[in-house]
């Protein structure tokens, strides 16, 4: 790295947040992928005003810039894989203003999602996205992925809740895009379009997110059927009822298998496919809800449900479902996990075709997710270390993104593209749209130091 950029650097930040050496450099080069590349820097900023001076100087020296939270995502997006700078967002978390009046919090990128529901509860509010790493994970990293989690079927994702950002774009201009309000029109949304795009057009040093009032209780039901088809049915029936659930999880046959051997769930044996599936609301009318939702659930092939109304009640009945993460790392723990969405009525349709390939390639493939929105996480528990299962993995995936598209769905739901989905995105998308979304990217970051290299194909 040159001495020029070095010095410039040190006139920004003090010594103790620029960090080179090797022992503290390597553990910012990978996220929870199988990729690791080793960053030539590590910048650790604490205010926009930094963001900007450090975006400026690697934009003059063409320095390589991945901006990066927690690195709990999936696909790679923030391995720096052509080396240059990582600028962790660790010390830019504070929360700016919590404004109950107006439903609204506005954060710093680092701020985990745990810590703005903690802080947006104390008013009676939350905010929408609600993924599996919330503990975790920061609200930067929440929007760079447009990640959602099971609250989305009925909330919706970031790009719903998320009123504006401030941002520094890859040649170091601020923008502040959307508003404080729930309504305006004025100008192209920009916000909308930065999230989602895994830093490679902007990086985001402020968020302004929209808050939920929470609900006065909820109730949680689990259904068992005797095939994909009926869980599928009875999906497509739930969601054509009134009342929205705020969860409705999936897990298939492969997955029921895996949770009767890793642990004592009282499972039917005849069942084949399971619905959990979580209803909020009022206290008054819940139970007219619940009840909506249970006769819609109990189509043709149904076995039974289980009713939950109690805390402790709910927490047994979801059980298990969170037995499957530890019995799948337990059997397969650098599996591959692909997360694809496809129309809800075509469910059925992805499942079955999945149980072909994986019979096809010889490849265990279990699957689970977000029924309400057709966002089902596919698990192939292979074995990276033996290289002829990952070849076979390989034309198996390209098979699995191509049955994905024949059902009119998309390659990714929530955990992005980064370098994992990045080959493959051509499939879905033509040269028209890939064309033009590299003309946004030179508009925004004119030199290609913004994470470059993922998302997008590689133009020619």
């Amino acid at each position: 790295m040159e001495q020029a950029f070095t010095k410039a650097i040190q006139q920004i930040l003090h010594t103790d947040k620029i960090l080179t050496e090797t022992a503290d450099c390597i553990t910012y080069g990978y996220d929870n992928s199988r990729n690791h590349a080793l960053p030539e820097m590590v910048l650790l900023p604490d205010n926009e005003q930094q963001v900007i001076s450090i975006v400026q100087q690697c934009n003059q020296f063409n320095i390589p810039l991945i901006a990066r939270g927690r690195g709990t995502g999936t696909t790679g997006a923030t391995v720096p894989v052509l080396g240059g700078v990582v600028m962790s967002f660790e010390q830019m978390n504070k929360i700016i203003r919590l404004d109950p009046a107006n439903r609204l919090i506005i954060v710093q990128p680092g701020v985990t999602n745990q810590q703005v529901q903690q802080a947006a509860a104390e008013h009676g509010f939350f905010w929408a996205p609600d993924p599996t790493s919330a503990a975790f994970c920061t609200i930067g990293g929440n929007l760079a992925y447009n990640s959602a989690g099971p609250r989305a079927v009925k909330y919706g994702t970031c790009r719903e809740n998320t009123l504006g950002l401030r941002a520094v774009t890859g040649d170091g201009r601020i923008i502040r895009c959307g508003t404080q309000t729930t309504k305006g029109v004025v100008g192209y949304d920009l916000t909308r379009l930065i999230i989602g795009s895994e830093g490679t057009l902007a990086i985001i040093t402020e968020a302004t997110l929209k808050l939920l009032p929470l609900a006065e209780t909820r109730r949680t039901l689990k259904a068992i059927y005797n095939s994909v088809e009926a869980a599928a049915r009875a999906v497509s029936q739930i969601m054509a009822q009134p009342v929205t659930p705020c969860a409705l999880e999936f897990m298939d046959n492969n997955a029921l298998n895996m949770v009767r051997d890793f642990s004592d769930a009282d499972l039917p044996r005849d069942a084949a496919a399971m619905l959990m599936i979580e209803i909020d609301g009022n206290s008054e009318h819940i139970h007219h809800a619940v009840d909506a939702i249970e006769h819609a659930s109990k189509v043709e092939g149904h076995i039974n449900t289980e009713r939950a109304e109690t805390d402790e009640e709910i927490k047994a009945l979801w059980q298990t479902r969170k037995v499957l993460s530890p019995s799948l790392r337990k059997i397969a723990p650098k599996k591959i996990n692909e997360d694809v969405v496809v129309p809800v009525s075509r469910m059925a349709e992805l499942i079955n075709g999945l149980d072909q390939l994986s019979q096809e390639f010889n490849i265990p493939i279990v699957n689970f997710g977000h029924a309400g929105n057709g966002n089902i996480h596919v698990n192939l528990l292979v074995n990276p270390d033996d290289s002829d299962e990952m070849e076979q993995a390989d034309l198996c995936l390209d098979r699995v993104f191509d049955l994905v598209l024949s059902l009119d769905g998309s390659l990714s739901g929530e955990h992005g593209v980064g370098l994992a989905k990045r080959d493959f995105i051509s499939k879905e998308l033509s040269a028209t749209e890939l064309g033009l979304m590299h003309a946004i990217k030179n508009q925004f970051d004119p030199n290609n130091i913004l994470n470059a290299g993922k998302t997008l194909p590689l133009s020619e």
